[in-house]
Protein backbone atom coordinates (compact mmCIF):
# COMPACT_ATOMS: atom_id res chain seq x y z
CA UNK A 1 0.00 0.00 0.00
CA UNK A 2 1.74 3.50 -1.03
CA UNK A 3 0.63 6.01 1.44
CA UNK A 4 1.01 9.53 1.24
CA UNK A 5 0.12 12.66 3.08
CA UNK A 6 -1.31 15.70 1.35
CA UNK A 7 -2.62 18.66 2.03
CA UNK A 8 -6.11 20.34 1.02
CA UNK A 9 -7.69 23.47 1.39
CA UNK A 10 -11.13 22.24 2.58
CA UNK A 11 -13.04 19.06 3.34
CA UNK A 12 -16.17 19.94 1.68
CA UNK A 13 -16.87 19.78 -1.93
CA UNK A 14 -19.71 20.58 -3.70
CA UNK A 15 -22.35 17.81 -4.66
CA UNK A 16 -24.09 16.45 -7.75
CA UNK A 17 -25.39 12.91 -5.38
CA UNK A 18 -29.36 13.23 -5.64
CA UNK A 19 -29.49 12.88 -1.84
CA UNK A 20 -26.38 15.48 -0.49
CA UNK A 21 -25.48 18.72 -1.19
CA UNK A 22 -21.94 18.41 -0.01
CA UNK A 23 -19.67 15.40 0.29
CA UNK A 24 -16.43 14.80 2.55
CA UNK A 25 -13.93 12.57 1.51
CA UNK A 26 -11.12 12.35 3.93
CA UNK A 27 -8.90 10.78 2.01
CA UNK A 28 -7.88 9.88 -1.96
CA UNK A 29 -8.22 6.15 -3.07
CA UNK A 30 -9.34 2.95 -0.22
CA UNK A 31 -7.80 0.14 0.63
CA UNK A 32 -11.14 -2.04 0.46
CA UNK A 33 -9.99 -2.35 -3.35
CA UNK A 34 -13.52 -3.32 -4.29
CA UNK A 35 -13.17 -5.11 -7.99
CA UNK A 36 -16.57 -2.81 -8.76
CA UNK A 37 -15.33 0.55 -7.29
CA UNK A 38 -16.70 3.26 -9.61
CA UNK A 39 -14.67 5.34 -7.41
CA UNK A 40 -11.99 4.36 -9.48
CA UNK A 41 -12.43 6.69 -11.90
CA UNK A 42 -10.43 9.31 -9.48
CA UNK A 43 -7.01 7.79 -11.09
CA UNK A 44 -7.62 9.57 -14.19
CA UNK A 45 -7.59 13.35 -12.22
CA UNK A 46 -5.14 11.95 -9.21
CA UNK A 47 -2.55 10.25 -11.73
CA UNK A 48 -1.68 7.24 -10.02
CA UNK A 49 0.28 4.51 -11.08
CA UNK A 50 -0.79 2.37 -8.95
CA UNK A 51 -3.62 -0.38 -9.15
CA UNK A 52 -6.65 0.72 -7.58
CA UNK A 53 -6.88 -0.30 -3.68
CA UNK A 54 -2.86 -0.18 -3.81
CA UNK A 55 -2.49 3.60 -2.93
CA UNK A 56 -4.19 6.00 -0.24
CA UNK A 57 -4.00 9.75 -0.30
CA UNK A 58 -4.63 11.35 3.34
CA UNK A 59 -5.82 14.56 3.44
CA UNK A 60 -4.37 16.76 5.61
CA UNK A 61 -6.63 20.55 6.39
CA UNK A 62 -5.91 23.17 8.70
CA UNK A 63 -9.05 24.67 7.59
CA UNK A 64 -12.22 23.88 10.48
CA UNK A 65 -15.23 22.85 8.41
CA UNK A 66 -17.19 26.56 8.01
CA UNK A 67 -20.85 25.01 9.43
CA UNK A 68 -22.30 27.91 8.64
CA UNK A 69 -21.59 27.05 4.62
CA UNK A 70 -23.81 23.38 5.61
CA UNK A 71 -26.47 24.51 7.99
CA UNK A 72 -29.50 23.27 6.82
CA UNK A 73 -28.06 21.15 4.02
CA UNK A 74 -27.40 17.10 3.72
CA UNK A 75 -24.12 15.97 4.29
CA UNK A 76 -22.54 12.78 2.78
CA UNK A 77 -19.35 11.29 4.48
CA UNK A 78 -17.81 9.65 2.14
CA UNK A 79 -18.81 9.32 -1.92
CA UNK A 80 -15.25 8.16 -3.08
CA UNK A 81 -13.27 6.80 -0.56
CA UNK A 82 -13.91 4.64 2.82
CA UNK A 83 -14.02 7.25 5.04
CA UNK A 84 -13.33 4.08 7.87
CA UNK A 85 -10.46 2.36 5.37
CA UNK A 86 -7.33 1.15 7.42
CA UNK A 87 -5.50 4.09 7.27
CA UNK A 88 -8.12 5.43 9.58
CA UNK A 89 -7.29 3.78 12.48
CA UNK A 90 -3.99 5.23 12.61
CA UNK A 91 -4.70 8.88 11.23
CA UNK A 92 -8.44 9.62 12.70
CA UNK A 93 -8.95 12.22 9.66
CA UNK A 94 -12.52 11.24 9.92
CA UNK A 95 -12.80 11.15 13.97
CA UNK A 96 -11.72 14.70 13.81
CA UNK A 97 -13.60 15.34 11.30
CA UNK A 98 -16.74 14.45 13.32
CA UNK A 99 -15.84 16.55 16.94
CA UNK A 100 -16.05 19.30 14.30
CA UNK A 101 -19.77 18.09 13.09
CA UNK A 102 -20.87 17.24 16.54
CA UNK A 103 -22.48 20.64 16.63
CA UNK A 104 -23.47 21.02 13.31
CA UNK A 105 -27.09 22.11 12.09
CA UNK A 106 -26.97 19.68 9.01
CA UNK A 107 -27.97 16.10 8.31
CA UNK A 108 -25.37 13.96 7.82
CA UNK A 109 -25.36 10.59 6.10
CA UNK A 110 -22.47 8.59 6.74
CA UNK A 111 -21.15 5.45 4.14
CA UNK A 112 -18.90 2.37 5.01
CA UNK A 113 -17.75 -1.03 5.32
CA UNK A 114 -15.78 -1.07 7.73
CA UNK A 115 -17.12 -1.59 11.72
CA UNK A 116 -14.15 0.76 12.94
CA UNK A 117 -17.08 3.11 13.09
CA UNK A 118 -17.87 1.52 16.41
CA UNK A 119 -14.69 3.13 17.68
CA UNK A 120 -16.65 6.72 17.08
CA UNK A 121 -19.94 6.02 18.87
CA UNK A 122 -19.11 8.35 21.95
CA UNK A 123 -19.58 11.69 18.77
CA UNK A 124 -22.03 9.57 16.80
CA UNK A 125 -24.34 9.36 19.86
CA UNK A 126 -23.86 13.28 19.81
CA UNK A 127 -25.10 14.21 16.66
CA UNK A 128 -28.46 14.78 16.08
CA UNK A 129 -29.62 14.43 12.22
CA UNK A 130 -27.75 11.41 11.82
CA UNK A 131 -27.72 7.68 9.44
CA UNK A 132 -24.99 5.43 9.13
CA UNK A 133 -25.21 3.36 6.36
CA UNK A 134 -23.13 -0.16 5.76
CA UNK A 135 -23.32 -1.63 2.47
CA UNK A 136 -23.67 -5.68 2.43
CA UNK A 137 -24.88 -7.44 -0.89
CA UNK A 138 -24.29 -10.68 0.32
CA UNK A 139 -24.49 -12.95 3.27
CA UNK A 140 -21.66 -15.37 1.00
CA UNK A 141 -18.37 -14.72 3.05
CA UNK A 142 -16.42 -15.97 0.14
CA UNK A 143 -18.62 -14.01 -2.71
CA UNK A 144 -17.66 -10.89 -0.06
CA UNK A 145 -14.02 -11.68 -0.05
CA UNK A 146 -13.60 -12.40 -3.26
CA UNK A 147 -14.95 -8.83 -3.96
CA UNK A 148 -13.55 -6.33 -1.31
CA UNK A 149 -11.24 -6.84 1.50
CA UNK A 150 -13.75 -5.08 3.77
CA UNK A 151 -15.30 -5.86 7.17
CA UNK A 152 -16.86 -9.55 6.73
CA UNK A 153 -20.64 -9.63 6.35
CA UNK A 154 -20.68 -10.62 9.79
CA UNK A 155 -19.02 -7.86 11.13
CA UNK A 156 -21.01 -5.57 8.97
CA UNK A 157 -24.28 -6.87 10.31
CA UNK A 158 -22.96 -6.86 13.82
CA UNK A 159 -22.13 -2.71 13.74
CA UNK A 160 -25.70 -2.21 12.48
CA UNK A 161 -26.98 -3.78 14.98
CA UNK A 162 -25.03 -2.35 17.28
CA UNK A 163 -25.58 1.24 15.85
CA UNK A 164 -29.45 0.64 16.28
CA UNK A 165 -29.30 -0.32 19.70
CA UNK A 166 -27.57 2.70 20.60
CA UNK A 167 -30.41 4.53 19.12
CA UNK A 168 -28.47 5.52 15.99
CA UNK A 169 -30.85 5.52 12.48
CA UNK A 170 -29.76 2.26 10.29
CA UNK A 171 -29.33 2.33 6.42
CA UNK A 172 -28.17 -1.50 5.32
CA UNK A 173 -27.44 -0.23 1.70
CA UNK A 174 -27.69 -3.47 -1.04
CA UNK A 175 -24.98 -2.27 -3.36
CA UNK A 176 -24.28 -3.38 -6.32
CA UNK A 177 -26.77 -6.03 -6.76
CA UNK A 178 -24.93 -8.41 -8.88
CA UNK A 179 -27.69 -10.15 -10.71
CA UNK A 180 -29.12 -13.76 -10.03
CA UNK A 181 -26.58 -13.82 -7.65
CA UNK A 182 -27.37 -10.82 -4.38
CA UNK A 183 -30.61 -11.92 -2.85
CA UNK A 184 -32.28 -9.15 -1.81
CA UNK A 185 -35.26 -10.44 0.41
CA UNK A 186 -32.97 -13.18 2.14
CA UNK A 187 -31.02 -9.89 3.42
CA UNK A 188 -33.77 -7.84 4.36
CA UNK A 189 -35.72 -10.76 6.48
CA UNK A 190 -32.02 -11.57 7.95
CA UNK A 191 -31.89 -7.59 9.15
CA UNK A 192 -34.99 -6.48 9.18
CA UNK A 193 -35.09 -6.23 13.24
CA UNK A 194 -32.42 -3.90 13.28
CA UNK A 195 -32.72 -1.69 10.30
CA UNK A 196 -34.52 1.71 9.84
CA UNK A 197 -34.08 1.45 6.02
CA UNK A 198 -32.49 0.06 3.12
CA UNK A 199 -31.16 1.29 -0.19
CA UNK A 200 -30.97 -0.50 -3.26
CA UNK A 201 -28.60 -0.12 -5.89
CA UNK A 202 -28.10 -1.85 -9.30
CA UNK A 203 -24.53 -3.33 -10.39
CA UNK A 204 -23.36 -0.88 -13.16
CA UNK A 205 -20.71 -1.91 -15.34
CA UNK A 206 -18.39 0.45 -16.70
CA UNK A 207 -14.77 1.08 -17.59
CA UNK A 208 -11.84 -1.09 -16.62
CA UNK A 209 -13.69 -3.19 -14.23
CA UNK A 210 -16.37 -4.13 -16.41
CA UNK A 211 -14.48 -6.98 -17.91
CA UNK A 212 -12.84 -7.81 -15.00
CA UNK A 213 -16.26 -8.74 -13.51
CA UNK A 214 -17.80 -10.26 -16.71
CA UNK A 215 -14.03 -12.10 -16.33
CA UNK A 216 -15.11 -13.38 -12.80
CA UNK A 217 -18.43 -14.10 -13.85
CA UNK A 218 -17.86 -16.35 -16.45
CA UNK A 219 -15.07 -18.23 -14.62
CA UNK A 220 -17.30 -18.65 -11.12
CA UNK A 221 -20.89 -18.30 -12.03
CA UNK A 222 -21.18 -19.40 -15.91
CA UNK A 223 -24.38 -20.80 -16.13
CA UNK A 224 -25.13 -16.91 -15.43
CA UNK A 225 -22.63 -15.73 -18.12
CA UNK A 226 -24.88 -15.26 -20.68
CA UNK A 227 -27.83 -13.33 -18.59
CA UNK A 228 -24.66 -10.59 -17.53
CA UNK A 229 -24.10 -10.50 -21.38
CA UNK A 230 -28.01 -9.86 -22.47
CA UNK A 231 -27.67 -7.31 -18.97
CA UNK A 232 -24.22 -5.30 -19.76
CA UNK A 233 -23.36 -6.33 -23.49
CA UNK A 234 -26.71 -5.74 -25.17
CA UNK A 235 -28.11 -3.22 -22.84
CA UNK A 236 -31.40 -5.34 -22.17
CA UNK A 237 -33.00 -3.51 -19.05
CA UNK A 238 -35.93 -5.96 -18.45
CA UNK A 239 -34.13 -7.98 -15.34
CA UNK A 240 -33.77 -4.28 -13.30
CA UNK A 241 -37.21 -3.78 -14.98
CA UNK A 242 -38.71 -6.80 -13.26
CA UNK A 243 -36.62 -6.82 -10.20
CA UNK A 244 -37.65 -2.99 -9.05
CA UNK A 245 -41.15 -4.32 -9.33
CA UNK A 246 -40.59 -6.86 -6.93
CA UNK A 247 -38.59 -4.88 -4.65
CA UNK A 248 -41.67 -2.14 -4.41
CA UNK A 249 -44.04 -4.70 -3.87
CA UNK A 250 -42.18 -7.06 -1.38
CA UNK A 251 -40.86 -3.44 0.61
CA UNK A 252 -44.88 -2.23 0.54
CA UNK A 253 -46.25 -5.15 1.07
CA UNK A 254 -43.98 -5.69 4.57
CA UNK A 255 -44.04 -2.46 5.87
CA UNK A 256 -40.20 -2.11 5.02
CA UNK A 257 -38.94 1.75 4.20
CA UNK A 258 -36.79 1.91 1.33
CA UNK A 259 -34.79 3.86 -1.47
CA UNK A 260 -34.36 2.82 -4.97
CA UNK A 261 -31.17 3.86 -6.51
CA UNK A 262 -31.64 1.44 -9.96
CA UNK A 263 -32.09 4.91 -11.96
CA UNK A 264 -29.04 6.48 -10.48
CA UNK A 265 -27.85 8.58 -13.43
CA UNK A 266 -31.40 9.26 -14.12
CA UNK A 267 -31.42 11.00 -10.62
CA UNK A 268 -28.53 12.74 -10.69
CA UNK A 269 -29.01 14.74 -14.21
CA UNK A 270 -32.51 15.54 -12.67
CA UNK A 271 -30.63 17.28 -9.83
CA UNK A 272 -28.50 19.21 -12.20
CA UNK A 273 -31.26 20.68 -14.01
CA UNK A 274 -32.90 21.82 -10.83
CA UNK A 275 -29.79 23.65 -9.99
Amino acid sequence: MIVKEIKTNNYLTKSNLPSSDYVINPYVGCTHACKYCYASFMKRFTNHPEAWGEFIDVKMCDKPINLKTIKGKRVFLSSVTDCYNELEEKYEITRNILKQLVNAECHLSISTKSSLILRDLDLLRQINDLEVCLSVNTLDEKFKDDMDNGSSIKDRLMTLKSLHENGIKTILFVSPIFPYITNIFELVEATKDYIDEYWFENLNLRGNYKSVILNYIQEKYPEYYPLYINIYLKNDLSYWQQLSDQIAFYCEEQGVNYINYFYHDTLVQEKKNKQ
